[in-house]
Formats: structure tokens, sequence, C-alpha cells
């Protein structure tokens, strides 16, 4: 197959096995700056791509834009011209009082509170992490020495909604916020579930780390930004660590 993917512009050869997947465009140039030879190989809509190498090891980075009907898209079309490892790197707000703001939370799962992942398959379904990704982004923080949390991640469409007393549904949200934190969920962001459930249906592996840049749990989604640095290192070792398995 030697067509073009019609969303993200890209053709087989254009990417190496390994992707990172973060949101924003100007974050994958960013991104971009960790490779060796980087060449930007496609930019389309919210989805663009550079692609390098790292320690020999050829490796790309594309864009998603922001929540899983878009995040399903990238990964799909990457799927169809080849990648089949995958790390979403984004931020996320923190759901429990002990995952700081600048941590890294590392997701082993995460609730389907989204649309898209309900057209492939039933809620009953689990969204997690492959194994080998979520060991080896363990590994890699704890080399590094990052602080950094495992846990369940929670998925959601509407980022506003988080705000207290926005939502037309207050005391539905409250409720549901107040339930995610006593059950130890420790962040939410926004594709994870796509990434996680798609990742499983194509046998690809897949897995997601963000950086914590909100206190939910104290309703302010959003404190400060915070440079990704330590999640694109984690990330890239990451991709080291499996590539000599």
């Amino acid at each position: 197959m030697s067509e073009k993917q019609y969303h993200i512009d890209l053709a087989p050869g254009d990417v190496g096995r390994y992707v990172i997947l973060p949101g924003d465009p100007g974050r994958a140039e960013k991104i971009s700056h960790y490779f060796d030879n980087p060449q930007e190989m496609a930019f389309k809509r919210e989805f663009r791509t550079f692609t390098g190498t790292v320690d020999g090891i050829k490796v790309s980075v594309t864009s998603t834009g922001i929540g899983c009907p878009s995040a399903a898209i990238a990964l799909e079309e990457l799927i169809h011209i080849g990648a089949d490892t995958f790390i979403r790197v984004g931020t996320a707000g923190s759901l429990q009082e002990e995952v700081e703001v600048g941590h890294l939370a590392i997701a082993t799962g995460a609730i389907r509170e989204e649309g898209t992942t309900r057209q492939y398959i039933p809620l009953s379904y689990p969204a997690v992490s492959d194994p080998d990704v979520l060991f080896a982004l363990r590994q890699a923080a704890i080399e590094l020495g990052y602080p950094h949390h495992l846990g369940i991640t929670h998925c959601k469409d509407a980022f506003y909604s988080e705000e207290a007393g926005y939502s037309a549904q207050v005391e539905f949200n409250d409720t549901l916020w107040k339930t995610w934190l006593r059950a130890n969920v420790i962040s939410t962001s926004m594709e994870e579930a796509a990434i996680f459930v798609i990742g499983a249906l194509r046998k690809v592996r897949v897995g997601a780390l963000a950086t914590i840049i909100g206190q939910t749990w104290a309703g302010h989604p959003i404190v400060k930004s915070i440079d990704p640095e330590n999640a694109i290192l984690t990330a890239l070792r990451a991709f080291a660590i499996m590539d000599k398995q």
C-alpha cells in the first residue's frame, strides 16, 4: 500500500515503528528537537508529523489534536502505514492530592467516559495500557529519577465540565468527581481511552503518560504550564528499553 492516508497525509515508510502522540502540533515540533536529523513529513489539519532517529532508532511524533475522535483517526492511520508502538505524551489534571503539579502520571488504564470508544466496542471492554509499554515507562521514569505515579486515568470529552458549578449537571458531576477520587483514579485527560481500546483491538502496543498541570481534585483544572521535557525523555527512554527486549 503506497497511497497516503487521508487525514494524516502519510504513506508507508514515512514513520518509524515507534511513535509519540502529543495533542498539540507545536508540541510535536518541540519533541522533534530531541531527534537526530528530524524531518517534517506532513502537516494536515491537526496532524503534524516529524520523523528522525534517537540512538539509531527510527522514531516519529504525530500530533493528534484534542480528544478521542481525532486521536482515534491518527492512531488508526498510523497503524495502516506500519507503526506498531505508541506512547501518548500529554498533560492532565490530578485527581489525588499526592499527584502533584509537575509529576508524571503513567496510565495503567482509562475510564471510558467519552463517546468514541463506544462506537468500537461495548463499555464492558476495558481500556488498558499494553504491559510492555507500561513497564518500560515505569522503568524509564525510575532510571531518570522523575516523580511519577502509576494508576487509572479518567478520559472525557468535555474539558470545561471539570470546573465547579460550570456544567448544567452540577450535582451529578460533583458526585462523579468525588467517586473517581475515592476510587484512587490518579488523573483526568482526554485521549487515553481511544488509544488503549484501539491499540488492543488492532493488536499494537500502546501506553500513555502525562505531565500534571492542574489540580482537578481541588477544582483547578489548570494551575500552570509545565515544560513537558521529563515526559518526552521518559517516552524516548521507554522506546529504547523496548527496542532492546
